[in-house]
């Protein structure tokens, strides 16, 4: 016999933590949102500072969040926001050397990540069963003693910045729950708080690439190649990338990349040069024609993290790990949101079949989500030499394989599509191997 949904706590309002509401909107009574920053607000917050730098909402996320609030990309576009055909919209350029572009049905939604989240923090607070509480931070969870830690009952919270060393006094709150999910990103504390209960940590994976960003905003005019943004691949021929994306606000986000110690500036003159290493007219047009909007920020993300849940022998019922918390991917690939999404899909699935049981079923579920993304980023990450890793054989082949695709991509749109299709997420990497892409990639036939 299963027990009755009545209430769950997420903890975080970010992307994944209202992605996760929306999913247990549909089984639970009431469902809490919390989080450290003032929810009532709008534009970047302060608890997601990678807000700031370009973001890509892949084919595959803009689908599943249609699905999840219907109207999404017609509402944004009429705020500002843009769709575009990711093959013939964009520039991609592999170092300095141009994909082939074709029409597609890969349609992306450029928007920046503060718009987004806002748009969604509208939509899951509208909803009935939903409440959203800012200003408050978990600092542990509720336990049923009769089951020595076997069931989670819900979360602590006091006001943010009550913790230790916090200058407001600590009122504890406990909120009871049927279901707690721990949607608090990349530093999260899920893996103490089950230490307190007596659980092993889950095995945690992770790879170093140390990835630096610097972002820059810019009135946006039309560039005259009639292209709609610039992204470019970073390979160990070229460590250094850029993503130039519209936003709403008619304004240009820029976002250089870097690895190692070779890492984009921040003054306007060392900004303008890092962006004009690689010989693209529509970088050059932006940064030295365009009139910025705000200085260059910094950003850094050392590691690729994801953790195994899938693999713990023994739950607590009742707790659950969710985007970032699970798997936090370097962002250079833009798989977060789009792979956010897909977790909230298989939340939905596997709550519907009770809470007995449900951690195990979802982070089951939730791993064949991440198996494709996390391969393709510790893969593209690995490539590098100066990034620690063992690089096994598949590994090898692999980036062996993709580097030669790349270069059959400048000058083939099939076999571009096909590479937008799997970072897409839209088809699977075997597609990459399918008999018209190899002769393609080896022989140059159509």
């Amino acid at each position: 016999m299963t027990r009755p949904s009545t209430h769950a706590v997420i903890l975080g309002a970010s992307i994944a933590g209202l992605l996760a509401a929306r999913a247990l909107s549909d089984t639970f009574g009431t469902v809490t949102v919390i989080d450290r920053d003032d929810l009532t607000g709008t534009g970047p917050r302060k608890g997601v500072p990678q807000g700031r730098h370009a973001h890509m909402l892949f084919a595959k996320g803009r689908e599943v969040l249609e699905d999840l609030f219907p109207g999404l990309t017609g509402e944004l576009v009429a705020a500002g926001a843009l769709t575009v055909d990711v093959q013939a919209g964009f520039a991609w350029h592999n170092g300095p050397n141009p994909m082939a572009r074709a029409a597609s049905d890969l349609v992306v939604l450029a928007v920046s990540r503060p718009a987004l989240e806002d748009y969604l923090r509208a939509r899951v607070g509208k909803l009935p069963n939903v409440a959203l509480r800012g200003g408050l931070e978990a600092t542990g969870l509720l336990h049923d003693p009769a089951t020595g830690g076997g069931t989670v009952t819900g979360a602590r919270v006091v006001p943010a910045g009550a913790g230790p060393g916090g200058a407001a006094a600590i009122v504890i709150e406990e909120l009871r729950a049927d279901l707690v999910v721990d949607a608090t990103g990349r530093g999260n504390r899920g893996t103490t708080w089950l230490g307190e209960l007596g659980y092993a940590p889950p095995e945690q994976d992770s790879v170093m690439a140390g990835v630096v960003y610097a972002t820059r905003e810019y009135e946006r005019r039309p560039l005259a190649s009639g292209m709609l943004g610039v992204l470019t691949g970073v390979t160990p021929e070229y460590p250094y990338g850029a993503a130039l994306l519209p936003m709403e606000g008619d304004r240009w986000i820029l976002t250089l990349a870097g690895l190692g110690d070779d890492l984009p500036p921040t003054d306007e003159a060392g900004f303008a040069a890092y962006a004009t290493r690689l010989p693209i007219g529509d970088l050059a047009e932006v940064v030295h024609g365009a009139r910025p909007l705000g200085p260059a920020r910094p950003f850094r993300v050392p590691a690729s993290v994801r953790r195994r849940y899938e693999r713990i022998p023994r739950h607590p019922e009742g707790f659950l790990a969710f985007g970032d918390a699970i798997c936090a991917f370097n962002p250079i690939y833009g798989q977060g949101m789009t792979v956010a999404a897909l977790e909230a899909l298989e939340l939905r699935a596997a709550v519907a079949g009770g809470l007995d049981g449900l951690p195990r079923r979802f982070y089951a579920r939730a791993s064949k989500v991440i198996d494709t993304p996390w391969d393709m980023a510790v893969g593209g990450d690995l490539a590098f030499p100066s990034v620690p890793g063992r690089r096994t054989a598949k590994i090898r082949f692999f980036n062996w394989y993709i580097a030669k695709l790349l270069r059959a991509a400048e000058t083939s749109p099939e076999v571009a599509v096909a590479f937008h299709r799997t970072v897409n997420l839209t088809a699977p990497p075997e597609r990459l191997f399918a008999p018209a892409i190899l002769r393609r990639v080896f022989l140059g036939r159509p």
